[in-house]
């Protein structure tokens, strides 16, 4: 398919996508965004439903006879990150940026929706815009409000920018695309005591000390080498003075994996090495596991449809790469519909800020490539006949 995005439509994409990162909102408070984004829908003719996942919306269009029906999500939250970028168009609100380029996302997503409304096709595409997607569930929670039961569709299909790929590169593995994704609290009790007299206390801290380097372990030696598995502690807190031990010392981190039962492993890991390694320094252990997001699985024939689109396209080339650690909540979408999950490559020229970095900005050359892969797609998976 030529490229059919008019110039100037992109354009007004790159000013809505720098309007969005001057207004970021965490995720289930994005109403400004939700609303900018609605406005534009209903402008172009869209039937617009709100209030899933709380601030989530859809826009439908249908055309034609066709039962046929896909979905293309866009991600609208933003992160708890402080700008450093310096940019005219930065966030104006504190403590949170568009960190992830969701802002990008947004952009993308509603430039092809402008251009499908123009679009002869047969069928019904649904614009799936979801709130939340950084570590709360919109996904999850979009779905548990009805968006498959309201919005019927044979297929769903989503993008990520992706910083570490050159810019056009687009990956869509057959399978697995992103991991799994758990949190872990463990609270350890000890006995309080003063920093010369250690012995007439039990010291969480140390308890802790040796617990965190444990846990690196499970990896290592309770996982196949075969299989993947990250277990990061990311937090300790305990104490107050400098000549004080504590009585209580609280570790928090995340865990990855892929297979399910690697994920049911690394939790009874840390359960147990929390609670023998507590016990061994007098002390005890309260361990809170919680599955969050499940790996991100792609449909191999969604993938293949992809993959097809891209290597046809301009300034698209098809790559390879292996599966991220990282997570994401589209994986609650693929597990009740077929889809696809996949990067296009974003690299800047230069410094490179990596995603959810304060320095990081939506790469805006691929503002196009991204909009016409949706509408490639939707003209591709709805063609009139």
């Amino acid at each position: 398919m030529q490229q059919c995005v008019p110039s100037e439509e992109i354009d007004e994409a790159v000013k809505w996508r720098h309007h969005l990162h001057q207004i970021p909102e965490l995720g289930f408070e994005e109403h400004e965004t939700a609303g900018f984004i609605a406005a534009r829908l209903v402008e172009w003719g869209y039937s617009v439903r709100t209030g899933y996942g709380k601030t989530g919306l859809v826009g439908t269009l249908s055309q034609g006879t066709s039962s046929k029906a896909i979905g293309i999500r866009a991600d609208i939250d933003a992160l708890p990150i402080s700008e450093q970028t310096g940019l005219s168009y930065a966030s104006r609100t504190p403590g949170i940026m568009h960190a992830c380029g969701h802002d990008g996302h947004v952009s993308m997503a509603l430039a092809a929706a402008r251009t499908c409304s123009r679009l002869n096709f047969d069928g019904t595409v649904h614009f799936i815009f979801q709130p939340a997607e950084e570590n709360e569930g919109g996904g999850r929670a979009m779905v548990e409000d009805g968006l498959f039961r309201d919005f019927p569709m044979d297929s769903i299909y989503a993008l990520h920018n992706w910083p570490a790929l050159e810019l056009g590169q687009c990956v869509a593995r057959d399978d697995q695309m992103m991991a799994a994704f758990g949190t872990f609290e463990i609270k350890i009790k000890g006995r309080g005591a003063h920093g010369a007299m250690p012995h007439e206390g039990a010291d969480p801290i140390v308890a802790a000390s040796h617990l965190v380097s444990a846990l690196q372990s499970i990896a290592s030696r309770n996982v196949s080498p075969l299989q993947s598995a990250v277990i990061s502690a990311t937090q300790i807190h305990g104490g107050d003075a400098w000549n004080v031990i504590p009585e209580d010392v609280v570790i928090r981190g995340t865990t990855r994996w892929f297979e399910e039962d690697v994920g049911a492993k690394i939790e009874a890991r840390i359960r147990s090495l929390a609670m023998s390694v507590a016990a061994g320094f007098d002390c005890t252990a309260k361990v809170d596991h919680l599955f969050r997001y499940p790996a991100t699985i792609n449909d191999p024939r969604c993938a293949e449809i992809v993959r097809n689109i891209a290597s046809t396209m301009p300034g698209i080339n098809v790559a390879d790469a292996l599966p991220s650690m990282a997570a994401e909540d589209f994986a609650f979408m693929l597990r009740e519909k077929p889809g696809c999950y996949f990067w296009l490559g974003a690299r800047r020229p230069g410094k490179n800020p990596g995603l959810h970095s304060g320095y990081f900005d939506f790469n805006d050359d691929l503002l196009p490539l991204g909009t016409e892969m949706w509408v490639s797609l939707v003209d591709s998976q709805l063609k009139a006949i």
